[in-house]
């Protein structure tokens, strides 16, 4: 569909309440795949291509956290959707918590899968995307055919990948920015959130405005591209909320293990009652503070 003047796809399957699954950097709604059928049987699914990503729309612009969580505001404006259980992983985890802070009026559940925002750490192959020329002097995002394939593997073991699901689909996110507008809206995205020493944006400091929401953290235990050290402590700062370890999945757990992974998320919101929508809420959750001492993580 278009949204301001601009291409912007999704996947969709299902009936019922809705769920919208957010993927990460680089990556596309593909990485739902294996997920959207088996959630489908009980919800409406959508998964969109964020902006500069996949087959939606990479214009010169902001890709920001907020301008993200406007466009999927928009989406489910467009589409006739009112509220959601949002799904958000690594990227997209950063992007579903700016979404409930913006629009909590939206949301139902929040789901947080190896998301971005909970901690500096972040895989060095990540911060070096910061680095000034990086479009120039890394292989990994001047990706053109295969003249570059062996310097790319050598390059991704170098940074300590071993064959694996996240091997493979970082692989696979990398060899998509061969096209050179998703590598710029790339770079534009690292940006906004990375810095050289790691993430620099933190959603911990408002964490506590989502106090009855229904949340979930999911994080595999393996996980190479954001410690699973960030699980524990989302749900430190969320005491409310459920955490889910898988023992053998990386920072993919739904490709890792996407019946396990559907099965979580079904039984999460079967168990769960949608946060009803109450303006009165977030007034008296900012009015109130945080019930804990404020804290940042990042420092």
């Amino acid at each position: 569909m278009e949204l301001h003047g601009q291409r912007y796809t999704y996947r969709t399957a299902g009936s019922g309440s809705l769920v919208i699954l957010l993927h990460g950097i680089a990556a596309s709604s593909a990485t739902w795949e294996e997920v959207i059928p088996r959630l489908a049987g009980h919800h409406t699914v959508i998964a969109p291509d964020l902006l500069g990503h996949g087959k939606s729309a990479k214009p010169p612009g902001d890709y920001s956290l907020g301008a993200y969580a406007n466009l999927v505001r928009d989406l489910l404006e467009a589409l006739g959707h009112d509220r959601c259980t949002i799904v958000g992983h690594s990227l997209g985890g950063g992007v579903a918590m700016q979404f409930v802070y913006q629009f909590p009026e939206r949301c139902e559940r929040l789901v947080l899968v190896a998301a971005g925002g909970l901690g500096r750490e972040v895989h060095p192959i990540l911060r070096a995307a910061v680095i000034p020329g990086a479009d120039v002097l890394l292989p990994w995002v001047r990706v053109a055919g295969t003249r570059t394939i062996g310097m790319l593997v050598k390059t991704m073991g170098r940074f300590g990948f071993r064959a694996s699901t996240d091997f493979g689909e970082t692989w696979r996110n990398f060899v998509a920015l061969e096209e050179p507008a998703a590598r710029k809206a790339f770079l534009q995205t690292v940006k906004g959130v990375i810095d050289l020493r790691g993430q620099r944006i933190s959603a911990t400091q408002r964490l506590y405005l989502a106090a009855e929401l229904p949340t979930m953290v999911i994080w595999g235990e393996r996980d190479s591209l954001i410690p699973v050290a960030h699980a524990q402590r989302a749900h430190d700062l969320m005491p409310w909320s459920r955490i889910e370890i898988f023992p053998a999945a990386g920072h993919y757990p739904h490709l890792d293990d996407p019946e396990r992974f559907a099965r979580v998320l079904l039984d999460f919101i079967r168990a769960t009652q949608p946060l009803p929508a109450n303006a009165a809420r977030l007034r008296n959750s900012l009015r109130a503070g945080p019930g804990m001492p404020k804290q940042d993580a990042f420092q």
